[in-house]
């Protein structure tokens, strides 16, 4: 049973709307600063699971995180899809032409750059987590000084939304994975979804013919993401998401891709979300 799971950021963050979203028991949340720090108390047994972003409807994939997963051998056993809704908050009784500059992560920034360019006042300034940014305006009681980060952050630390879904793209979602150290247990029958990682050499058409074998097992690709291995440069690892429907064909294509394939392993099998 799951007690408690890390996350990037604090209570209000997105992160901590996935982790009480997704798992229906009461849990405590592990406030963590950064990935690293999630990763370490999740390796350290100070939580159950973690949640972690991934990618990002509009910003793309968040490299850092692939690499973390792949190098502590941390094992994928769900996702969650999540609508990202970015809100402009301050300190009550204040307006957006008061605001001299914004608080926020890089990413929340990001995707809210196109708004921002009607304030030319406004200095955007990049912080360590949009929750985080919110508690600090709350508890400071600054004046001047906004965030963008979820309603739910404005209503913990009673801020007043001066704008809302300032994002650039309104439908702007970001795929979080649930993480453990072990793999799920998943009763077979409910897999249809997996998250693949392996190596190739660098000949003609290596990588057509993994896609070939995916393809002929009936495998549907959803996402692929290359990766440069730091400690050999100019060579790289390959990320895959695939769907089936039947558990059987994904046993062919693993069996196929761990001879074909260098470092094969499979980070993950897990029940597709978007379905």
């Amino acid at each position: 049973m799951v007690k408690t799971v890390s996350i990037q950021g604090i209570k209000g963050s997105f992160h901590h709307i996935v982790a009480k979203t997704y798992f229906d028991s009461d849990v405590e949340i592990d406030e963590c600063m950064s990935f690293d720090t999630v990763v370490d108390n999740l390796i350290n047994k100070k939580s159950d699971v973690a949640v972690m972003a991934l990618e990002n409807s509009i910003a793309g994939s968040i490299l850092p995180n692939y690499a973390l997963i792949d190098k502590y051998n941390l094992h994928v056993i769900g996702e969650y899809y999540l609508d990202i809704q970015h809100n402009l908050m301050a300190f009550p009784g204040q307006t957006i032409e008061g605001i001299k500059e914004v608080h926020s992560h890089p990413m929340a920034l990001l995707q809210c750059k196109e708004f921002f360019k009607d304030y030319p006042h406004i200095k955007l300034i990049e912080d360590k987590d949009t929750a985080e940014t919110a508690d600090r305006i709350n508890s400071k009681k600054l004046q001047g000084v906004a965030a963008v980060a979820s309603k739910i952050a404005a209503e913990i630390f009673n801020l007043e939304i001066l704008a809302k879904s300032i994002q650039t793209i309104k439908e702007n979602e970001t795929r979080f994975v649930i993480v453990k150290t072990q793999n799920s247990v998943i009763d077979e029958c409910d897999i249809n979804k997996a998250s693949l990682r392996f190596e190739l050499e660098h000949k003609r058409g290596s990588l057509a013919s993994v896609l070939n074998v995916l393809s002929d097992c009936r495998m549907s690709l959803t996402k692929i993401q290359s990766l440069p291995k730091i400690e050999t440069p100019w060579k790289y690892a390959f990320f895959v998401d695939v769907t089936f429907v039947k558990y059987k064909n994904f046993e062919k294509a693993k069996a196929i891709l761990n001879i074909m394939a260098k470092e094969f392993k499979v980070l993950g099998e897990y029940k597709n979300a978007k379905l």
